[in-house]
């Protein structure tokens, strides 16, 4: 008799605390919620609070842990911090040292099954909430080794060592005192308790997992990331992710003017009033390379299926690097101008020169990127 010998993968412990956490707030928000709705009904004050303690976990979360803790995008007044420290605890997505030890990893190594805590190749449920429920990453919290540089911050310090009574304090006190406040303690425990902390965790999930399957991929395709307005609408300005994997330092997501990134708009708010600065910005001329090096690939990859492409692969090469180099000059020849008049060294007359020929050379460059982008069009 042959004995056939199967080698099975030992799944890491599961993590019953996560587990519990997960699956009870979830069963009271889908069958609680509405039952106590049906029986007893909401007033516009649960609706408010409800998107008052949302924005303000998730906005924690995104302008708290994400930019200026995990990527160092701007620097905050240490009030700031503290807001954004307490938020944190409210969304109940562990200290933000321990969030931003998980978060900077990912960054690094992208898609790698192995070193990425929540590799999106793993699949959508172990990247959106399983790597959570058993303990992968049982090595990696020994010494928090890659945020030392937050281990020097007093604040984030201080929310990592009372973590669980601020996340008790935020997540059981203030929907009591709502509560209290408005006679009806069931009903906010509900919705600004649990309904809120589900849809805080999912959406911010989402990023995780939905983010890098669901979207377009204008700036990199050597990642799974995705840029997605509709997710960008629940996560506070997240969805657009593709940007942000290959521009993490930047302070926006939402690149363009007309993207909604309400985390963007209020870092911006906060450097106008003083309680934030240094926002890091990407040079426009590293974001159009990104665009246009992203359709070259794109339309590569292609052209690989068709036979005798090598004459167009080569046109769209010497296309793009000609497009490349009109652009380096006319972002330098812009930045030239911009400093000329700042320092006010060149003449009236000469400045006035200048700036027409930056005009010329702007409109020429337009031009060319319209052409560039009909002919990729043709393959990507």
């Amino acid at each position: 008799m042959t004995q056939h010998n199967h080698v099975v993968e030992e799944k890491p412990p599961l993590i019953w605390l996560n587990v519990a956490i997960f699956s009870l707030t979830a069963l009271v928000a889908i069958i609680g919620v509405p039952v106590y709705g049906w029986f007893h009904g909401y007033g516009w004050e649960h609706l408010i609070w409800f998107l008052v303690t949302y924005s303000f976990c998730n906005l924690s979360i995104t302008a708290g842990y994400h930019r200026l803790w995990s990527h160092k995008a701007y620097q905050a007044h240490a009030w700031v911090r503290v807001i954004f420290a307490i938020g944190g605890a409210f969304a109940l997505q562990n200290s933000a040292l321990h969030w931003s030890s998980d978060h900077r990893p990912h960054h690094k190594f992208v898609d790698n099954n192995e070193k990425d805590p929540y590799s999106a190749k793993r699949g959508f449920w172990y990247s959106h909430i399983g790597w959570m429920l058993r303990n992968y990453n049982q090595d990696r919290y020994s010494d928090y080794s890659n945020c030392r540089d937050l281990q020097k911050d007093k604040v984030v310090m201080w929310q990592h060592k009372y973590y669980v009574p601020l996340a008790i304090v935020t997540n059981v006190g203030i929907p009591l005192l709502l509560g209290v406040i408005y006679g009806d303690i069931v009903g906010m425990l509900l919705v600004v308790g649990v309904l809120r902390l589900v849809l805080s965790h999912h959406s911010t999930f989402f990023i995780n997992s939905l983010a890098h399957i669901w979207g377009s991929q204008p700036y990199t395709t050597k990642n799974t990331a995705r840029d997605n307005g509709i997710l960008a609408i629940f996560t506070f300005g997240e969805g657009y992710h593709n940007f942000h994997h290959i521009f993490e330092g930047d302070y926006r997501n939402g690149v363009r003017w007309w993207q909604y990134d309400p985390t963007k708009w209020l870092i911006k708010l906060m450097s106008i009033c003083g309680l934030a600065s240094h926002l890091r910005v990407t040079p426009n001329f590293r974001i159009e390379k990104a665009r246009a090096l992203a359709k070259l690939n794109q339309a590569k990859d292609k052209l690989q299926e068709r036979p005798n492409c090598q004459y167009i692969v080569s046109r769209l090469q010497a296309e793009y690097d000609q497009l490349v180099t009109n652009m380096g000059d006319y972002y330098e020849m812009k930045k030239q101008l911009l400093e000329n008049k700042k320092q006010k060294l060149t003449k009236k007359y000469e400045l006035s020169v200048a700036k027409l020929e930056c005009q010329q050379m702007k409109r020429r460059l337009q031009e060319q990127k319209m052409r560039w982008n009909e002919l990729v069009a043709q393959y990507a």
